[in-house]
């Protein structure tokens, strides 16, 4: 469903055409162009709709169902949940950095000359070895808690391990998410924009997948206008106009 017809079903058009086509016409740049296959903008979409800082269940279903009408498999389309449902470790890159200062102020923090472990190293280079790069972020997570660090990794490489969709997809996913307006996750914008230029996605692609992501605003009168025409409508007895 195209974001014109979805103002449409929310009776925002109802409420104001003016914004309603001005929403629509902005929506349309992203959607109607060509820098990035249809499959793969319809992947963008479902990742968008099922990060769990935005949740769009509605919207999620027909973004699955654009993705398959495109020539998505089963697999891919569950492989892009599978990415996007990694978010919530953010807590733990953006909360043990600040942890890790407040124990440095009160002359707690890490030894910087301790030894690290035979284990830390093992689980490091195979992190590098699988996801492709190495972020000062996890130093924190991986010193303070090992196990933690790789369950979590373990956890985020199934997606890697007999994956279908290629490493620019992936990283255009994690863009998405990192880059989504309910999330804004810096470090992970620039790891990954760095990530899917090395392997060959362009400006102009990487541009697409941050317009499309942008449009995660409309969405506030795509779920406020309704209710706003139901409440006005019961208040004036179904004459407010």
């Amino acid at each position: 469903m195209s974001r014109r017809e979805r103002l449409r079903a929310a009776g925002v058009e109802e409420v104001d055409a003016g914004y309603a086509e001005a929403a629509a016409r902005l929506a349309e740049v992203p959607e109607k162009s060509d820098r990035l296959d249809p499959k793969t903008k319809a992947l963008i979409r479902v990742s968008l709709d099922a990060a769990v800082t935005h949740l769009a269940p509605d919207d999620l279903r027909d973004d699955i169902v654009d993705a398959l009408a495109a020539g998505a498999t089963r697999k891919e389309v569950a492989e892009v949940l599978e990415l996007t449902s990694v978010l919530g470790v953010h807590t733990t890159t953006v909360g043990v950095p600040i942890l890790l200062e407040e124990l440095a102020a009160r002359g707690e923090g890490l030894d910087p000359e301790r030894t690290v472990s035979a284990r830390e190293k093992a689980l490091k280079e195979e992190f590098v070895a699988v996801r492709g790069y190495w972020s000062e972020l996890w130093d924190g997570v991986l010193a303070l808690d090992p196990d933690f660090f790789e369950a979590y990794f373990r956890f985020s490489a199934v997606p890697f391990e007999g994956g279908e969709l290629e490493p620019k997809v992936r990283e255009l996913v994690y863009i998405a998410i990192d880059a989504s307006t309910t999330h804004l996750f810096q470090p992970g914008i620039r790891i990954h924009i760095r990530n899917a230029l090395e392997h060959g996605a362009s400006a102009a692609e990487v541009m697409q997948v941050l317009e499309l992501t942008a449009l995660q605003g409309i969405k506030t009168a795509e779920v406020g206008m309704p209710i706003l025409l139901d409440e006005s409508r019961t208040m004036t007895g179904g004459t407010q106009q």
